[in-house]
């Protein structure tokens, strides 16, 4: 068993998993850091600090072949849809608990497949379909009339997961002709070079110097969480790693019971399971379609 863990697929899930404690602790941190500075400051900041410190880790190594990209039209437009994301996600986090918002995005690989079926002609089978209406009556749970997530925030999440569902089919479209940290970098410039003219309209200089540590917080591990993605996938193939993205809901519902004293009511939870098991079921889809090709 120990030894499976030093293998290239083991080295892989480890890292995913890290990924997804680094994504639940970025939504935890983001929603406490909401009350105590500007979202557009916080977001500013937090593509500020991955295209800074993806310089400064990848020039040394890469040279100008780290600013070198064949796509730059589609790296802007990628830029531009993880900016989109990250700001669905800042705001919504100020109104939605943490644990429930992190299960609504989760159906985003479903809704990428869909999306990619129409942009890239790829074929839907009858069980992905199923298993993405399976999905949206979890969400229908979650978010349910009388429960505690049901409010015009609501927007949010589901804006959220048309513009990340656009990003993973267009990253997909990358994967084979972009160097991953080439993207990474060319995905934080954009955010930054955005929102700095932004930035100006809400920025307060004393939030800054005074909660300067949610502010490092907040871009360590929206940068960490994308590094260590990008590590995972050089490791292990997507249909090995992506069953554990799922762990992200966990980690972020129990993050959200610690910090915010936040619990799921039961039929949430229920959502929630029905989400997670369509979305594992999916990646077995997926790992079986990739077993067969090979």
């Amino acid at each position: 068993m120990i030894a499976f863990w030093r293998t290239q697929h083991g080295i892989g899930i480890l890292l995913i998993v890290l990924t997804t404690l680094a994504f639940a602790g970025l939504d935890t941190a983001t929603k406490h850091a909401t009350t105590l500075a500007p979202v557009l400051m916080l977001l500013w900041f937090r593509y500020l600090f991955q295209a800074t410190v993806t310089f400064a880790l990848r020039f040394p190594m890469q040279g100008r072949q780290l600013l070198s990209t064949p796509n730059p039209r589609f790296q802007a437009l990628r830029g531009v849809l993880l900016l989109i994301t990250s700001a669905c996600s800042f705001f919504g986090l100020q109104y939605l608990p943490v644990g429930e918002f992190t299960a609504m995005v989760m159906l985003t690989p479903l809704v990428a497949i869909v999306f990619a079926a129409w942009a890239l002609k790829n074929p839907v089978s009858t069980s992905r379909w199923i298993l993405m209406a399976i999905g949206f009556v979890g969400v229908l749970l979650v978010i349910r009339p009388g429960g505690k997530v049901f409010s015009w925030a609501l927007l949010f999440p589901a804006l959220l997961v048309t513009t990340y569902a656009w990003f993973q089919v267009l990253t997909s479209r990358l994967s084979g002709e972009e160097n991953p940290y080439t993207t990474h970098f060319y995905t934080g410039l954009v955010g930054t070079l955005i929102m700095t003219p932004i930035v100006v309209f809400s920025w307060n200089t004393s939030a800054l110097l005074a909660h300067w540590p949610w502010f490092v917080l907040v871009g360590f591990l929206g940068t960490f969480g994308h590094l260590m993605l990008i590590r995972a996938y050089m490791c292990a193939s997507a249909p090995v790693l992506t069953p554990y993205l799922y762990t992200q809901i966990a980690f972020a519902t129990g993050l959200g019971w610690l910090v915010f004293n936040h619990a799921p009511d039961t039929w949430a939870w229920v959502g929630i399971s029905i989400i997670a098991i369509c979305g594992v079921g999916n990646s077995l889809i997926t790992a079986q379609a990739a077993a067969k090709q090979g």
